[in-house]
């Protein structure tokens, strides 16, 4: 059976950018299907290149209604929509929006936790229009525990973690990944949000599943990705001292008992995105202190390694500066330091895969091929 070629238009209203439209921006730089428009009417009459690059992969409009973006030919089949609020719910005035979307014959994928399936009057549209409602965060029906499941011989699992969220621990991933797959390495790429899940087309939104089962879940998907690469990059989520979010990150780290993690951190931010109360702050920790913290919560399970540090530099606008700080940020915690998604990810995968592939409960569990032994 042929597959139909897909072609989107996100939505995005009021909320197109690198915060809470990561979703949206995700999909645009990392994902292969066809963007027509970007709904915001906020900022139509812009360009999504203005934000990823006057290339023509990104030249996309931003529009200021479904029924501008569905004036484009050839015509969309599927409106996706593009944020990833505060606890994930569906904005009220936007049900008119995908109540007419789906009655214009587009299937629509969801990564909220609102489930789009659940609502009756969308499933009775989509009944009546032939069309899919696709939520990504859906839980799956496998819940099972941790067994303590030991990684296959010769296979290295890397987790990004970071100093918060929603500061690009999937996008670097996502970089490292294209970077050992161009080296000619056997590379897998992990998703465990519904963003990678609609980029990669597989994987599960680890923050909608039961507390119980999230280590099992990961040695699952853990097993999956060995199976598609020697190496395997996992999406990092949340932080390990995040307060709303620090859960997620502690089952991923629990769960995947990734050999070597790689820490994500957004240079300029001094506290924790967490705004619900103004007169509490929540301060990031220094590099150094949360590098040996995730060793040693890792290390309650299982042995891992920090062995890179990835900076997302964009809030500095030169290019020099950048460099500078990549530079000060290396000797600041004496491991290997970049910006992959600004300035590729090449450099920082090569030290990467040569502190990994040398780690000795890597080099222990490859040994398990030779002679048997336990890992």
């Amino acid at each position: 059976m042929p597959t139909i070629e897909r072609r989107l238009v996100i939505l995005a209203e009021g909320n197109f950018g690198y915060h809470h439209g990561k979703t949206a921006m995700g999909v645009i730089r990392f994902g292969q299907d066809k963007v027509l428009a970007v709904i915001d009417s906020a900022q139509a009459g812009r360009n999504v290149r203005e934000w990823l690059g006057d290339t023509g992969r990104y030249d996309i409009p931003i529009v200021a209604s479904l029924s501008d973006a569905l004036g484009f030919l050839p015509r969309a089949n599927a409106l996706l929509i593009g944020i990833a609020p505060t606890g994930g719910r569906l904005p009220d005035e936007w049900r008119a929006v995908i109540l007419a979307a789906i009655r214009s014959g587009l299937d629509i994928h969801s990564g909220l936790h609102t489930l789009l399936g659940d609502d009756r009057e969308f499933a009775d549209a989509a009944r009546a229009a032939g069309v899919r409602l696709v939520d990504y965060r859906r839980p799956p029906e496998r819940m099972v525990t941790s067994v303590g499941r030991p990684h296959d011989p010769g296979k290295r699992v890397i987790l990004t973690v970071g100093t918060d969220c929603a500061i690009g621990k999937m996008s670097v991933a996502l970089e490292l990944r294209r970077a050992a797959v161009g080296r000619g390495y056997a590379t897998a790429f992990v998703p465990t949000g519904q963003t990678g899940m609609m980029i990669e087309g597989w994987g599960v939104a680890v923050d909608r599943v039961i507390s119980d089962f999230v280590q099992g879940t990961c040695e699952w998907m853990s097993e999956e990705g060995e199976s598609r690469g020697d190496w395997v990059l996992v999406e990092g989520q949340g932080s390990l001292d995040h307060p709303a979010y620090s859960s997620v990150t502690l089952g991923l780290i629990h769960g995947f008992t990734p050999q070597a993690m790689v820490l994500v951190h957004l240079p300029g931010l001094d506290d924790h995105d967490f705004d619900h109360l103004p007169s509490r702050k929540f301060p990031l920790q220094p590099l150094p202190e949360f590098i040996r913290l995730h060793e040693q919560v890792a290390g309650l399970v299982a042995p891992s390694k920090v062995v890179a540090v990835a900076l997302n530099t964009s809030r500095i606008a030169d290019e020099a500066d950048a460099r500078r700080l990549i530079e000060a940020t290396a000797a600041e915690t004496g491991l290997p330091c970049d910006d992959p998604v600004r300035f590729g990810g090449e450099a920082l995968w090569d030290e990467i895969a040569t502190a990994t592939a040398a780690l000795p409960w890597v080099t222990a569990n490859d040994a398990r091929e030779v002679d048997g032994t336990p890992a």
